[in-house]
């Protein structure tokens, strides 16, 4: 019994995460008390007694510990952590680290997610989303931009330009309107529930560009120069990065500036000779000014005693001698400026890099610390007002479309669609505002910016996938009716831009937050990396064993909270969903677990592990969205409407961040550890978290169906108008009618299934092409009241027109095919090359 409780009570010493020297004492206290236990007092003693050397170890710092024990240990360790290039060291001192490393922690502080500042708009900013965004999105047609056009109309591109679009970030003392982060996205999310194409136009000079890096990078002169220039629209700004043989690898790009002398505005200065090969730029056909990512080398020494000074940005101006651009890509039917730019032996003076000639070799790190800024808003801004059209447009579709007799919207396999295109908006709401929150208070959130451009964009996919199966045909047919087709054909631009979801997914994600948020990997590898050995191993000393820790309590906080469904762990009483904390605690001890075992056994191996990196991503993702979807409700005020999609999200990220963890235990690559982590993470077994049941479901379709202030949040932020000849004005006007007419209608339909159809008179019972004389019918039979009768005429039309898709005869076809006729031109390589 006595070391029973010996062992107990250093079980609960590390679960309970206490010092060192207070373990120590109380091991002490247990060893003495062990001698008057039993009569199995001397297994007692021996057991304390080695318990208590153990704790004497790791509290007392000496020689004989780091000579005997540390040393070893690390270099056991060197031999077992990830080696990292280059630029993935230059990866872990980028961006910063907030609710994401409380995540990895094993025990997440509630309050720290629950009291953070969160997203918001001043009265300013939301005057510029009700005034001049609402003003563009009513000037779009997308049916015209994108097959007619092939382009913005010069009255768009103007007003972009004159009411200070391309410089929503830049500071107000620089010309711009100096808005926040959390503005910024939502207005491009309003735009791109208008036009994708408008919305990219928009999103690419604010976001990853030669703007953002100015502001943070650029010289004082070059902030004069070119930041009022870039808001005002003087100058149009592309940032060329990918090319054709490396992707969007920089540390493998070609593309190279030699430091050399030549002329510059009749002066011969000290510059780079830059030759690049860039494709898939946004806006590069219409850039005035280039912003390039190349590699810098210096043969001739003119700088020091480096031949490879590294990763550079610079800009290029477009009537630069030897800069060619102008032919163009087009992504997918949407018609945003994209196309490859290029050019050879290009010379510009050292005042064209960004940051001045101190900032050479130093463009990775200014790469990447912007990214964090622009990944986090633009694609998971356009992913977000996917879903918010789909939700308002197919939820009004459902509604007004009627099939034997009722509203489609009652069908349950229509019901099972409708329910994730509302769950999953809300879900990608509240992680866009959670992470637009973060860069408002001056977070950099690197690993967060990756969980939210995968997240929402896979999940705009699933969305709209399921919008096209409700509106079936309707959705099918293209034309200027089709109020999806555009965004069913964006899904996979956002998928592959900046970061194809694969790589980000089974690289990125967890490969870089794994070290990066992780409380003592980071430390380890550079004490690991650190030449002299004493240094090295003191500073190692200072570490493991905090990491040692840290890894066991781990270990029995997922074992415990396993045995006790979260029953264990203590958690906030707001919204009452104590369930959902409980396993979310749970969850986030098994990942920081899982992300310990993986490292330490995998270790250098887990770049080629990558179906356990996408698992153990994925477990990551469900972490952070059903968190978020916490963080939001919270904000709101914990409304009861908003319960049941709030009970949604959690459960469907909780059983689908159940069965990513069963996944990752079960094909784990060291299979002796499979079983022993199975019994950890899983004591009681994968079973409980069966995610929303059909009940639940059914609510959450019908927030989008019925017109509540629940439908109202669902697609808050989008454009919406009910003009009947606009594609989505006309589904939300029919909804409006169908509403505001409902009962008139159901009488009609009593009225029509108790009556034989010779006593309609032949009229078509479907309700088709006869609506006039149907409702002469019902208003003479006193179905409906005669002040009743021009309303529920003007809703049957309004419900016919729905329905009906574009057409186009022998001549309209060949108007479209005019149109793009002599618009194509393939230029993948510069034409030497081709040459």
């Amino acid at each position: 019994m006595s070391v029973l409780l010996l062992l107990i009570s250093a079980l609960v010493l590390i679960y309970l995460g206490i010092g060192g020297t207070t373990a120590a004492a109380v091991m002490s206290i247990a060893t003495v008390v062990g001698l008057f236990q039993d009569e199995w007092h001397l297994i007692s003693i021996l057991c304390g007694g080695v318990l208590l050397a153990l704790a004497l170890i790791l509290v007392i710092p000496g020689d004989l510990r780091l000579d005997k024990l540390s040393r070893p240990l690390l270099g056991w360790v060197r031999s077992r952590l990830p080696k990292l290039s280059d630029t993935e060291a230059e990866a872990l001192k980028s961006g910063s680290v907030d609710w994401d490393g409380e995540l990895f922690s094993g025990k997440p502080k509630w309050n720290k997610l629950l009291d953070a500042k969160p997203a918001h708009l001043t009265s300013e900013e939301q005057a510029f989303l009700d005034g001049p965004v609402e003003k563009l999105c009513a000037m779009l047609d997308d049916w015209k931009i994108t097959h007619e056009q092939y382009d913005l109309p010069d009255k768009v591109w103007k007003f972009i330009r004159e009411n200070g679009f391309f410089g929503l970030v830049i500071p107000k003392e620089d010309g711009g309107l100096g808005f926040s982060n959390t503005a910024h996205s939502e207005i491009v999310m309003k735009i791109s529930t208008r036009s994708v194409s408008a919305a990219v136009t928009v999103m690419v000079p604010n976001s990853l560009g030669p703007g953002e890096l100015l502001m943070h990078y650029g010289t004082d002169e070059q902030k004069h120069h070119y930041l009022p220039r870039l808001a005002g629209g003087d100058e149009i700004p592309c940032f060329a990065l990918t090319s054709p043989v490396a992707g969007s690898d920089a540390g493998a790009i070609p593309d190279k500036g030699i430091v050399c002398k030549g002329q510059w505005n009749g002066k011969e200065v000290l510059g780079l000779k830059v030759t690049w090969n860039k494709r898939y730029i946004t806006l590069a056909p219409v850039a005035t000014l280039i912003g390039l990512a190349i590699k810098v080398y210096d043969p001739d020494k003119l700088l020091g005693d480096s031949d490879e000074i590294g990763v550079t940005c610079v800009l290029v101006p477009k009537d630069t001698d030897g800069v060619n651009a102008g032919a163009r890509h087009l992504p997918m039917n949407t018609v945003f400026m994209n196309g490859p730019t290029w050019g050879t032996d290009v010379f510009i003076p050292m005042e064209q890099v960004i940051g001045g000639q101190d900032m050479l070799g130093k463009g990775w790190t200014m790469l990447l610390e912007c990214l964090s800024i622009g990944r986090s808003i633009s694609l998971p801004a356009l992913g977000t007002g996917a879903g918010k059209v789909a939700s308002l447009a197919t939820g009004s579709y459902a509604y007004t479309r009627e099939q034997f007799g009722r509203t489609i919207s009652q069908f349950e396999g229509v019901q099972e669609a409708l329910e994730p295109i509302a769950g999953y908006t809300y879900m990608m709401d509240a992680a866009r505002l959670l992470t637009s929150g973060m860069l408002d208070r001056g977070v950099r959130p690197s690993v967060p910016s990756a969980v939210l451009k995968y997240r929402n964009t896979d999940l705009m996919r699933e969305v709209i996938n399921h919008a096209m199966d409700v509106v079936a045909g309707r959705g099918v047919i293209t034309g200027p009716r089709n109020f999806l087709a555009r965004a069913y054909q964006a899904v996979p631009i956002g998928i592959t831009v900046e970061g194809a979801n694969i790589l980000t997914r089974s690289l990125m994600i967890f490969g870089q937050g794994s070290i990066r948020c992780h409380p003592f990997i980071v430390e380890e590898i550079e004490a690991a990396g650190m030449e002299d050995e004493d240094k090295a191993a003191k500073k190692f000393d200072g570490i493991f064993y905090r990491h040692l820790a840290h890894t066991t309590r781990n270990a029995l906080r997922a074992l415990l909270l396993g045995l006790t469904k979260g029953w264990a762990e203590s958690v906030p009483r707001q919204g009452n969903i104590k369930s959902s904390y409980r396993q979310l605690a749970r969850f986030s001890a098994a990942f920081a677990l899982m992300t310990d075992v993986t490292l330490l056994t995998v270790g250098g191996g887990l770049k080629a592990r990558q179906r356990l990196s996408g698992r153990m991503a994925d477990c990551l993702v469900q972490l952070y969205y059903a968190t978020a979807v916490i963080k939001q409700w919270h904000e709101e005020g914990y409304p009861d409407d908003q319960r049941p999609l709030v009970e949604w999200c959690l459960q469907t990220c909780l059983r689908d961040l159940q069965g990513s963890m069963r996944e990752a235990i079960i094909n784990f690559p060291v299979p002796a550890l499979r079983w022993p982590l199975r019994l950890l993470v899983f004591p009681l077994g994968a079973t409980g978290l069966n995610g929303p049941d059909d009940k639940l479901g059914a609510k959450v379709a019908e927030s989008i169906v019925k017109d509540t202030p629940v439908r109202q949040r669902i697609s808050r932020g989008a454009y919406t108008t009910m003009d009947p000849d606009d594609p989505l004005g006309r589904v939300l006007n029919a909804y409006k009618l169908a509403n505001e007419t409902a009962d008139m209608r159901s009488r009609l339909h009593d009225a029509m299934r108790n009556r034989d159809e010779d006593e309609l008179g032949g009229i078509d019972l479907l309700m088709g092409h006869q609506r006039k004389e149907l409702v002469d019918w019902a208003c003479a039979q006193g179905v409906v009241k005669a002040d009743e009768c021009d309303k529920l005429l003007e809703a049957l039309e309004a419900l016919y027109d729905v329905i009906r898709v574009d057409a186009f005869d022998a001549d309209g076809l060949k108007a479209l095919s005019r149109c793009a006729k002599g618009k194509r031109k393939v230029v993948e390589r510069p034409p030497r090359e081709e040459k």
